[in-house]
């Protein structure tokens, strides 16, 4: 079989079929390695290894990787490739295909800068490539260490990359600066007001102290709902389903009060599209529709090829009939800004 993309394409084709499959982020590691490696390389001079069998001397390419890059020179379609796209190919789900064409971006994805895997540039060459005409970037906040979260002067170096980026990109697409905000104790969002001011876009979410009392839980929730700065409630109960991390419950709160404080605020519900999370859960996601809510459907990517979670969201959203115009990432990037920051 011919395989047309060249070494670098095959081996990101290979890494994102992995990230989408969920593997262990070191199966990954190694293929997104070996494609930087070859970057700085013309062809010739990667045709050069190849013929010499020195393909393994440059720092990244192992046994494995090097294997692929030798069959997508010759023109063939790399057999780990092949096994992949056999296997892990194909559509995610049955369902959710017509609104998932409806959406113009992604709002919540994160990068090396925290607890991502990959450059933001590989993020943004990835939405790309799915379609998307934007996709928002939400690194963590300070106080969540463990994910390394952005420290006010790490926040601001970064903004200044993005910018780069889309200089570089020259305005086919857009990497909208945003925030995973957590919400603190008390409700408050960790980070200070002249940077959250500077974003395009904010998710808030609860990361900590998630199973605290129902009703104290109640108030931190519609305190940030409350916050201007605030565009939308992350993945609201916290809970796992499944994955390597393990199961977790659900956070108690008063959903109906919660879900009427962002009706009346314009705040968005995160329809969150991980297999592990699927949160809202489906009653949840029911009232928050009956409610009247805006919702967005998010991949919450923590690599390139999670991107094309948001497809699980998009299934979840059409089963309970819930009005594309309600979901605000069918809306232009003009029209978010605009709307997230009034």
């Amino acid at each position: 079989m011919s395989f047309q993309g060249g070494p670098v394409a095959a081996l990101r084709r290979i890494a994102f079929l992995l990230e989408r499959s969920r593997a262990d982020t070191y199966k990954v590691k190694a293929f997104r390695s070996a494609a930087s490696a070859l970057l700085p390389l013309s062809h010739e001079e990667l045709l050069a290894l190849a013929n010499s069998g020195r393909l393994t001397t440059l720092g990244g390419v192992g046994t494995s990787t090097a294997r692929v890059i030798e069959q997508a020179l010759a023109g063939d379609t790399p057999t780990r490739l092949a096994e992949l796209e056999a296997t892990a190919g194909g559509p995610l789900t049955q369902g959710g295909h017509e609104l998932r064409a409806l959406l113009k971006g992604d709002l919540h994805s994160h990068s090396d800068w925290s607890d991502g895997g990959s450059p933001i540039e590989e993020m943004a060459m990835t939405a790309i490539e799915l379609g998307h005409d934007y996709l928002v970037l939400t690194d963590h906040s300070p106080r969540l260490r463990v994910a390394n979260g952005l420290s006010e002067t790490r926040l601001r170096k970064q903004l200044g990359v993005v910018d780069a980026v889309n200089d570089h990109l020259g305005g086919s697409f857009r990497l909208l600066k945003g925030i995973e905000v957590d919400i603190l104790d008390d409700g408050g969002l960790d980070q200070i007001e002249e940077l959250l001011a500077q974003l395009d876009f904010r998710v808030a979410s609860v990361h900590s102290k998630l199973q605290m009392d129902a009703a104290d839980m109640t108030r931190r929730m519609i305190a940030a709902v409350n916050n201007p700065f605030t565009n939308v409630l992350g993945h609201c109960t916290g809970r796992l389903v499944t994955g390597n991390r393990g199961v977790r419950g659900q956070s108690q709160f008063d959903a109906r009060a919660v879900f009427e404080a962002c009706a009346a605020t314009n705040t968005a519900v995160e329809i969150n599209a991980r297999p592990e999370r699927r949160d809202p859960p489906s009653a949840l996601l029911a009232l928050a529709n009956e409610i009247g809510c805006l919702f967005s459907i998010d991949s919450d990517a923590h690599a390139p090829g999670q991107l094309d979670f948001q497809i699980y969201g998009c299934e979840r959203a059409e089963a309970q009939g819930i009005d594309p115009d309600r979901i605000i990432n069918t809306w232009s990037a003009e029209q978010l800004i605009q709307w997230a920051n009034p």
